[in-house]
């Protein structure tokens, strides 16, 4: 009898920590170090999935101050789970890039516009001072056979983008249209100079993205 407790309490707490466990590895060793990084007021925060994450913003920028919190992976959620590590800092500036991969795991355009909606609200009551750039959804390539998850929903991304710019305008906060300068002119296909496996961006790409951000980094 005791040997059978035994037993089944241990899969009770395998079993609880099986639920607990959200997001991947890789999402909670970044989010723990960034629980124990400082942020400050005069920090300007990229905040985001593997798309942020592979930028080294404070070179790209020219700016120490850049910060990047970016996880590779991540969505919606993931950035609603860690946005208190961001926001405790109150920095003077966010830049929001997230949702692509909400899409790739199967989430209605309605869910992820709720949750950006619930980033932009929190944003804004847990640091009022900083300045919330939302950035559109960058575009895709499905030339490159990879992420089929991600290249399923490419026609979605405008519509989304569309529904993101509405929740920016609601709450007064200000939407960067990325996605137009990263497409191929006269397409809705990631311009091939700019990546190599159709979701994420090589150096040119990053130049690119950042001469889109300039005018809001005065």
């Amino acid at each position: 009898m005791k040997k059978l407790i035994v037993m089944l309490s241990l899969f009770c707490a395998c079993t609880m920590q099986a639920q607990e466990q959200k997001h991947s590895t890789f999402y909670y060793q970044r989010a723990t170090l960034f629980e124990v990084l400082p942020t400050s007021k005069s920090d300007i925060v990229f905040l985001g999935n593997s798309i942020t994450n592979g930028g080294e913003w404070a070179e790209l920028l020219g700016n120490p101050h850049a910060k990047n919190r970016g996880i590779s992976g991540d969505t919606t959620q993931g950035v609603l789970d860690r946005l208190s590590t961001v926001t405790k800092g109150k920095p003077a500036k966010i830049f929001l890039l997230i949702g692509t991969n909400d899409f790739a795991r199967g989430k209605s355009m309605d869910e992820i516009v709720k949750n950006v909606e619930k980033i932009v609200e929190r944003v804004k009551r847990e640091s009022p001072a900083t300045k919330l750039y939302v950035q559109s959804v960058f575009p895709v390539n499905p030339k490159f056979n990879k992420f089929s998850g991600h290249m399923d929903r490419k026609k979605n991304i405008p519509a989304l983008n569309a529904k993101i710019k509405a929740v920016a305008a609601r709450h007064g906060v200000t939407y960067i249209d990325v996605y137009k300068s990263l497409v191929t002119p006269s397409t809705d296909v990631m311009n091939p100079e700019y990546t190599n496996d159709g979701l994420h961006l090589l150096g040119k790409g990053y130049l690119k993205w950042v001469e889109v951000l300039k005018p809001y980094l005065k």
